[in-house]
């Protein structure tokens, strides 16, 4: 395993096959305009996408937030992220916030939010980015953009139809409302609802699951969940064959097999 990047406002943690990344700025809600926790992130990724000694990353807030999204203040003095021309915000948008959807929706594994409080506006949509969601009971969501005056600049139109479906997800757009956990549950934006003691064992019990699994054929199959989304049937199945071809030909594959048909827990070596 290569040696996980040196992150400035965020923790990385590895414990086996899962990488756990926290973002570490409560002192101002984990926001992700005024801080260095997008090159973190990215770096996070890039790393990941390159070792594949791990399975899982898991995602989440240190302190009250999960991610209060873009600096307010800053917005009212059209400072940082927010200043300049159409032009310049524009850039700072492609070599920012944008950075992370494409970094997360390129990633090469499973992704866990653990969303332990406040997920709003980009940081709403950062919990989006990832493959599944768990929530403290408690935590607040919504995709509140147009209650400043702005549209999700980071993309979230475009991830929350695909996690909730058109409706829901233009609802949620257009009313900018806040919503609880448990509605989050209720409309399938999250897998679960646990007691906030209780988030990180819960987060880390699913990673657990993943994380056994043959690594080769976990991270072809995100590649899949992926590709499914924007390929026709016909050219995704041409696709499924050429990948199944490559699980066909690995080790894990063969000790996946043998160890089902000798009822024995599998021991993979990521090849």
């Amino acid at each position: 395993m290569a040696l996980p990047p040196q992150l400035k406002d965020a923790l990385i943690a590895v414990d086996g096959r899962i990488a756990t990344l926290t973002l570490n700025r409560d002192d101002v809600r984990n926001e992700l305009t005024g801080t260095c926790l997008v090159d973190d992130i990215v770096r996070t990724a890039e790393w990941i996408n390159s070792d594949e000694s791990i399975s899982v990353l898991i995602l989440t807030g240190a302190g009250q937030a999960f991610s209060a999204g873009g600096n307010v203040k800053h917005m009212l003095q059209r400072e940082g992220t927010f200043g300049g021309t159409v032009y310049a915000v524009q850039q700072k948008y492609r070599a920012g916030i944008q950075r992370v959807a494409l970094a997360l929706h390129q990633l090469e594994v499973p992704s866990i939010a653990a969303v332990n409080g406040a997920a709003i506006g980009a940081g709403f949509d950062l919990a989006c980015l990832c493959d599944l969601r768990i929530a403290a009971a408690g935590a607040r969501m919504g995709e509140t953009f147009v209650n400043l005056g702005i549209i999700p600049g980071d993309g979230g139109v475009w991830l929350l139809q695909r996690v909730v479906g058109y409706q829901r997800a233009a609802e949620l757009s257009f009313t900018g409302r806040v919503f609880d956990a448990d509605e989050a549950l209720t409309m399938g934006l999250v897998l679960s609802v646990t007691k906030p003691a209780h988030l990180m064992s819960t987060a880390n019990e699913l990673a657990l699951k993943i994380a056994e699994k043959p690594p080769q054929a976990l991270r072809l199959t995100k590649r899949l969940m992926k590709l499914a989304q924007r390929q026709e049937l016909p050219d995704f199945l041409e696709l499924c064959a050429v990948f199944q071809g490559v699980c066909h030909n690995t080790g894990d594959h063969l000790e996946a097999v043998a160890a089902f048909l000798e009822k024995r827990p599998p021991k993979f070596q990521g090849s």
